[in-house]
């Protein structure tokens, strides 16, 4: 909801600050380098830190940041605040995925599924919240919007003199921001009493329970995590961004339908990462995230082939929000199964995520400028599809070519102990051997019989005393021999 509440705003905000539209859009670039900020910092502090105390002042943080927005009234100072408050939000998003895998490790993707469902729902309800339930604004032609032709208009001196804080003429705007900061104030409450509450010897140990693994190929999983996650969050946020423009202006839908399409696929988006909470019960992650390749690049096929019909456009655009719901989550758990996933390591693949979707929507947008006549936007969704479909197959033949040559060699060695303890084999040997010392019993009284007629010279000492060592000797050679 945080993230979520600046696109319906945005107008407002401009407006507050005494600025159009065109000259404050470095408060999207502000807030996406304080995000890989965070991002980065998040992933060191969680491996030194109380990772409760950690999120409790993130979220504390965020809070101060949503309360502070609407009374900023110039433009640097908004963005400054933006940037710090993308700091707050990439370390409570590189947190959220570290805290579940710290809990629940390999067995926490339905978890993760209702960690990243929470995130589309939000988003869904920010705008909702925003113009529908708080009412919306004053008309524009009532309001005095700078002219975007004429930008320097709007430095004047007395907007430079002017006050830095101050109370927002829109009200909605400021009671907007207020429920939503109001709402993570008290879930920074909950995360301050959980740190509190629960000791550090208590943290400790429930982290010790987590089996520490570390994979052969650990750096080149998390580099080809790392692309996986560039090209897929650049997808997504590229055709969530751009399809309402390439409805209206290639296939030539009004704008009210175009807009229902942007909101279709939004909302298959969120519908299906809800239902992954229940399909990741029973499911492996792998299968989850081959089903979503296959159905992110059957629907970006169609939308190639089918570029200028609208039903096609409409059928696709669903299947192609469904297949991208739950990719993100899903590769999370799966890297899990066979790697520790710690802060750094989260926050190294959270940081792929947010270059994609600064990188790729920014390069189409000027691509598609160059090249109006061309579909560019399918064309990238259809080539992020296919490069992700034959990646992830070379991350799952990395992650288990080692561990198939473990398997066999443990399945050998159990087999050989399993032999050796077995008790039937024991019992079988310890037979054996008593069969084979009665035979050998059995071989000396026939020695003995067989040498009956020399016992008299034996018993009879008195008779030959010289000869008597000499058979003794002799019994004891052949009996010796015999055995």
């Amino acid at each position: 909801m945080s993230i979520s509440i600046l696109g319906p705003t945005f107008q407002d905000l401009a407006t507050n600050v005494n600025q159009n539209i065109s000259s404050l859009s470095l408060i999207f670039v502000g807030r996406a380098f304080g995000y890989l900020s965070g991002s980065v910092i998040g992933g060191i502090l969680f491996d030194i830190m109380n990772n409760f105390l950690l999120l409790g002042v993130s979220t504390l943080a965020t809070t101060v940041g949503l309360y502070l927005v609407p009374f900023c009234k110039t433009a640097v100072l908004l963005i400054v605040m933006m940037s710090v408050f993308g700091v707050s939000a990439g370390i409570l998003d590189t947190g959220g995925n570290v805290l579940i895998l710290a809990l629940w490790g390999d067995k926490g993707a339905p978890h993760m599924q209702a960690l990243h469902f929470s995130f589309a729902l939000g988003a869904f309800l920010a705008p909702l919240l925003a113009k529908l339930a708080l009412g919306t604004t004053e008309p524009a032609g009532n309001r005095t919007e700078p002219d975007p032709l004429h930008p320097a208009l709007n430095q004047s001196p007395e907007a430079d003199s002017g006050p830095v804080f101050g109370v927002p003429e829109d009200m909605n705007l400021l009671w907007a921001y207020a429920v939503i900061g109001t709402y993570i104030f008290i879930v920074s409450s909950f995360l301050f009493v959980l740190f509190f509450k629960k000791s550090s010897r208590w943290e400790k140990a429930k982290m010790s329970a987590r089996t520490s693994r570390r994979a052969k190929y650990h750096r080149a999983l998390l580099c080809l995590l790392f692309l996986f996650f560039f090209f897929y969050v650049g997808a997504e946020v590229t055709y969530g961004s751009y399809v309402f423009s390439f409805a209206t202006t290639h296939v030539g839908m009004e704008e009210s339908e175009a807009a229902g399409l942007n909101s279709i696929f939004w909302a298959t988006f969120a519908a299906c990462r809800g239902l992954a909470i229940i399909f990741a019960t029973c499911l492996q992650p792998s299968t989850m995230i081959v089903l979503s390749n296959v159905g992110s690049l059957a629907s970006s096929f169609f939308l190639v082939l089918f570029d200028k019909s609208p039903v096609c456009l409409w059928v696709a655009t669903s299947v192609y929000g469904a297949s991208m719901a739950t990719t993100f989550p899903s590769g999370v758990s799966w890297i899990e199964q066979y790697t520790t996933i710690h802060g750094k390591s989260a926050a190294f693949f959270v940081v792929g995520g947010t270059l994609g979707e600064m990188a790729i929507p920014a390069l189409i947008g000027i691509l598609q400028g160059r090249y109006p006549d061309l579909p560019v936007i399918l064309y990238t969704c259809l080539g992020s599809a296919v490069f992700t479909a034959v990646l992830f197959p070379v991350m799952y033949k990395l992650a288990t070519w080692p561990l198939a040559h473990q398997h066999k060699a443990n399945r050998k060695s159990e087999d050989q102990r399993a032999l050796l303890s077995n008790p039937s084999i024991n019992d079988y040997e310890e037979e054996d051997g008593d069969e084979d010392a009665e035979e050998w019993n059995e071989m000396d009284f026939e020695v003995v019989d067989m040498q009956d007629p020399l016992r008299p010279s034996v018993t009879e000492p008195s008779r030959n005393p010289l000869m008597a060592p000499t058979l003794e000797v002799s019994d004891q050679f052949l009996a010796n021999a015999v055995v």
